[in-house]
């Protein structure tokens, strides 16, 4: 009996017990900017109302009812002073031109204090200040039967009753206020919404081209725009994107290849096996001992090729003295196949290079002129003009590759030799090898057909004292495009 399967969070929380298995589902990046949006918003409203408030509707308040309170001060006066008979036209020119009345000797209002609006709040301090004593505003009916508001000024030893038209108050600031809030609330709403979706909606895209990735299922690429961040972002997603789906096509090229390349040398170990049951032999148990050879050499390109991003510290090399020593390591396998190899280059030229992945690197292209070019192979140490890069060439007169054979030339188990042997056409893995460590160290590798016939390797790496800019710049260009790429194979 099987035991029960755990749920897919709890098992991945016990592989690794750093992520967080918890129920409380997080909150989704946008309603995270959009509460924060929305509170940086309602703050930046209430300052710029505040700051409205105080420095612009207060002082204009103010000053009104100042200029109010010495319209009615100065009416009820000059009342008093008047002659009786003129009394009667200065009251009608006052209800006509200003929307006031007086009212001579009004009682005392029976009603306390209460509250108003900011504005006659303002006009009863003013009042106040010019009378010296209490002035309270009281709603009562006006000359026209309308709402009039009335206070009693003490003017001459009478209490002068002044009263205005309530209309006269056609502006209504609180009420104008709020509209402002809620219009401003209502609008800066609606822009926290659409600017929280913009800044997230980048993200879940990443989010959910990551998902992709992560279970397997080869994602679309992400638009490298918007700002500056987000286009770096997506820019670097879709260069680990590429990366995974070249990885997954190479291991699915590596592992249809090794299957390919293996069975031929077993079909033939296992008939001589059976031979060998009838009558021993010994060319038959020789025969064997090459084909277990060819299988231990394929094993070891293909541990080559594993080995590809292994790190290495950089040195320095002095270049033509080491290139001297790489092709005095090749003049054997060169003299056997009627080649021969010549150096040239400075002899202060020295470059900063994981020398094993390097020499890697170098082996596998004079490999590659060994066995296709016999003849003379020249190898060049030089400085590139352009970039200040030091640069390793691999020259030779061989029969070259056609030009639509160059992409595909340099990916695994790829053969430019149209037989399928590994004594003449090796395994396709010497390229495929050159190109990832290239790729991981950051130097160029390209190749491209000589006038004349033949081929030219060329290895751009940094010179010793090179700043970290640089190679960083280097990096970026990285390897050359496919069609400069050769696929040898040594």
């Amino acid at each position: 009996m099987s035991p029960p399967q755990r749920p897919a969070a709890e098992a991945r929380g016990a592989r690794h017990p750093g992520l967080a298995t918890g129920s409380a589902r997080p909150v989704s990046l946008a309603r995270h900017y959009l509460r924060w949006l929305a509170a940086l918003y309602g703050l930046l409203l209430a300052i710029a109302v505040g700051a409205a408030m105080v420095f612009v509707m207060w002082p204009m308040g103010q000053r009104a009812a100042d200029d109010l309170a010495g319209l009615m001060h100065l009416s009820a006066q000059t009342w008093v002073e008047l002659p009786p008979e003129t009394r009667p036209a200065f009251e009608e020119e006052l209800r006509r031109a200003h929307r006031l009345a007086i009212q001579p000797d009004m009682p005392e209002s029976a009603a306390g204090a209460h509250w108003h609006g900011f504005y006659l709040l303002f006009l009863e301090r003013a009042l106040q200040g010019r009378q010296g004593r209490p002035a309270v505003l009281a709603h009562q009916p006006g000359p026209d039967a309308g709402e009039w508001l009335w206070t009693r000024l003490e003017v001459g030893g009478r209490g002068i009753g002044v009263g205005f038209d309530y209309a006269r108050l056609t502006t209504r600031p609180l009420v104008a206020l709020g509209s402002m809030l809620v219009a401003g609330a209502l609008l800066l709403g609606l822009a926290a919404v659409w600017l929280a979706r913009r800044i997230a909606e980048p993200v879940a895209r990443l989010e959910r081209a990551a998902a992709q990735l992560a279970t397997g299922t080869d994602p679309q690429l992400l638009p490298e725009s918007g700002p500056r961040e987000l286009a770096q972002l997506a820019g670097h997603f879709n260069q680990m994107a590429l990366h995974v789906r070249e990885l997954l096509e190479a291991r699915t090229t590596l592992l249809a290849g090794v299957s390919h390349d293996l069975r031929t040398p077993l079909a033939r170990m296992r008939l001589a096996l059976e031979m060998l049951r009838l009558k021993s032999d010994a060319k038959l148990i020789d025969r064997m001992d090459q084909d277990v050879e060819a299988m231990n050499g394929l094993i070891g390109q293909m541990l080559d090729v594993a080995r590809g991003l292994d790190h290495e510290p950089t040195q320095t090399v002095s270049l033509t003295p080491w290139l001297q020593a790489r092709a005095e390591a090749h003049r054997p396998a060169a003299a056997a196949r009627q080649a021969t190899i010549a150096v040239r280059g400075p002899a202060d030229l020295q470059v900063a290079v994981a020398a094993g992945l390097f020499a890697r690197v170098v082996d596998n292209l004079i490999g590659n002129a060994v066995r296709y070019a016999p003849g003379e192979i020249e190898l060049t140490a030089s400085v590139d003009e352009a970039s200040g890069e030091g640069v390793v060439e691999v020259a030779d007169r061989g029969p070259g590759i056609a030009e639509h054979d160059l992409e595909a030339a340099w990916r695994p188990f790829q053969r430019v030799e149209a037989s399928r042997s590994p004594q003449t056409g090796g395994y396709g893995l010497g390229l495929a090898i050159v190109r990832q460590i290239a790729q991981a160290q950051g130097w160029k590798v390209s190749l491209s057909n000589r006038a004349g016939g033949g081929l030219l390797a060329r290895v751009g790496v940094p010179r010793a004292g090179t700043t970290g800019a640089e190679a960083q710049r280097g990096r970026a260009h990285g390897t050359s495009s496919g069609g400069e790429q050769r696929a040898g194979d040594t």
